[in-house]
């Protein structure tokens, strides 16, 4: 690849951009850095998440190879879900590098969204005082 646009027409690049864009997942890999967990452990260890959302994240993550899924067959059955090679290079690759960036600048990062916010309560607030009807 060259030239200036090479990454707009590189599917790999939007597709590892994805790999961020579902909340839970990341939360999902990181719990799962330690080892493996059988899925109520999982929940039970990541906390507020539905039992729709795991589902639907543990099977994107496995979709992408990201985790491994084993099955033991035993009275009762039990199913743990680990990292598979590919989500621990993305564990103690790109995630630990951003969450090292997160310390560092978190605290600018949350100052940031508060002005943010702020903003746009103050824009909202001067929006309703011009669609209020004026007396006279």
């Amino acid at each position: 690849m060259s030239g200036r646009n090479e990454f707009v027409a590189d599917c790999r690049l939007r597709a590892a951009a994805d790999l961020f864009a579902h909340t839970w997942d990341t939360v999902i890999l990181a719990a799962l850095a330690p080892g493996a967990l059988r899925r109520r452990e999982l929940r039970a260890g990541i906390g507020g998440i539905s039992d729709k959302v795991l589902t639907e994240a543990l099977r994107r993550l496995l979709a992408n190879g990201l985790i491994e899924r084993r099955a033991y067959a035993e009275a009762p059955p039990r199913v743990e879900y680990a990292l598979a090679g590919l989500g621990r290079s993305l564990v103690d690759g790109p995630m630990a590098a951003l969450g090292r960036w997160v310390v560092e600048h978190g605290d600018e990062l949350a100052d940031a969204q508060e002005r943010a916010d702020a903003d746009a309560r103050h824009w909202a607030d001067a929006q309703e005082q011009d669609l209020r009807p004026k007396a006279g």
